[in-house]
């Protein structure tokens, strides 16, 4: 049976499975029933200087039948006292010492930081996160993605807690942000243990044409906050991704951004996590939810023979390349199975107008389809570009499939094209 146990960056957790920085974690009581559940672990919702948070807070993208697609928040860090939160952190960690109890921070000061790390420690924290990720809000204040967006000003305030944390230390990432490198690097140069990411996306959700009010709407007016939830999910794969692969970066990774199954989690830790967050699924569905996740991801890795977490962590990061590496004459063209083909024909109309024009009608008079009366389109193989879209609208499973196409060529990219290492055959142009 695969053993779901991680040590992350000196932090131990029966499973991978923690919560993230959010409204599950608000208080003692909650992220003790969601240990309860069996969550391994949980970063307490940030503390700072409370503050005072306005309503309404959330709004949502539904999309497609699914509610919660997209979550947009403008709530803020902590508003319950201090000495409350460092009263129920010793509480939670005396009662699950085996679990990754973290403790999320923000503040301004040298002086108010180096005061809530000892405070944080004092209350068995197994772990600190640095929120530099907060894009609202906060980050109006000088904090929050303010600091993720400035690698300088993020390497010399991770410095100021390293000089005082006795406990492992990782920096939570801001997506908002055209390369996540550049931060993560300054992280490590800091002396963070390790990297969350992401954390919410900058965004505007919605604009009611009723009340010409942006929502949530507090009061009749409305303002940016950060967007989470399943939608999120491509975006944080990529900065993982990116993270992972890049030579000079080794610090551990925790995945955040999307995560609603074990099939979720499983492709962050193939990207090269070994913990990953989550929120939005919480928030929507309860805290039971990891009871399937953790199920889920154990049946997986027996299936497939990996032990542990660590055996499979990153074995997806090798194949994410830069696209001047991907091999150009690899080759696939769409195969239309008629038996399944129920002859909507949108696959005719998504190629036409949205890709390639390779797709043909019975009887459209081209002559390349099988004029047979029928309503199942065709596809003219040498002139397929193999780009897949017809497989993507396709409302049949496994109605359309990418079928390779063996040239018996050798493997080119434009890298060794464009050096000269390599020659490419002569591209015909069909239309």
């Amino acid at each position: 049976m695969a053993d779901l146990s991680v040590n992350f960056a000196g932090i131990t957790a029966p499973n991978p499975f923690w919560l993230a920085s959010a409204p599950p974690t608000n208080t003692g009581a909650q992220i003790m029933r969601a240990y309860d559940h069996g969550w391994g672990g949980a970063v307490w919702k940030t503390l700072g200087t409370p503050i005072r948070n306005v309503s309404a807070r959330f709004a949502a993208n539904d999309w497609g039948g699914q509610k919660m697609m997209g979550l947009n928040n403008i709530e803020l860090i902590t508003d319950r006292p201090l000495d409350v939160n460092y009263r129920e952190i010793e509480e939670v960690t005396r009662k699950y010492p085996d679990r990754a109890t973290i403790v999320s921070l923000m503040f301004e000061t040298e002086d108010e930081w180096k005061e809530n790390i000892e405070r944080s420690i004092e209350a068995g924290a197994k772990g600190l996160e640095l929120n530099f990720g907060c894009p609202h809000g906060m980050c109006e204040r000088g904090m929050g993605s303010a600091v993720g967006q400035e690698p300088k000003i993020l390497e010399r305030i991770t410095n100021w807690v390293m000089r005082t944390s006795t406990i492992p230390v990782i920096v939570k990432l801001t997506p908002n942000i055209s390369e996540i490198v550049p931060p993560a690097m300054a992280a490590q140069h800091g002396g963070a243990h390790a990297v969350s990411l992401i954390n919410t996306i900058k965004s505007l959700m919605a604009v009611d044409l009723d009340t010409m009010i942006p929502v949530p709407n507090v009061g009749g007016a409305s303002t940016n906050g950060g967007y989470c939830g399943p939608a999120v999910k491509p975006i944080a794969l990529r900065m993982v991704g990116e993270l992972a692969r890049h030579e000079e970066f080794n610090l551990p990774i925790s995945g955040i951004g999307g995560i609603s199954t074990w099939r979720d989690a499983a492709e962050f830790i193939a990207l090269g996590c070994t913990s990953v967050q989550v929120c939005t699924a919480v928030m929507h569905h309860g805290f039971r939810i990891v009871e399937d996740m953790a199920d889920g991801l154990s049946r997986f890795m027996d299936e497939k023979g990996y032990r542990t977490i660590e055996d499979f962590a990153g074995l997806a990061s090798r194949n994410f390349r830069p696209w001047e590496d991907l091999n150009l004459n690899f080759k696939v063209v769409a195969q239309i199975n008629a038996d399944k083909c129920i002859g909507c024909q949108l696959c005719f109309v998504a190629c036409r107008d949205g890709s390639h024009h390779c797709i043909y009608l019975p009887g459209d008079g081209t002559g390349k389809a099988p004029d047979d009366g029928g309503r199942v389109p065709h596809v003219a193989a040498d002139e397929c570009t193999g780009c897949n879209l017809c497989s993507l609208v396709c409302p049949v499973e496994s109605c359309i499939e990418m079928v390779e196409i063996d040239r018996g060529l050798p493997e080119v990219s434009w890298k060794q094209f464009t050096s000269g290492q390599a020659t490419l055959p002569e591209y015909v142009w069909k239309h």
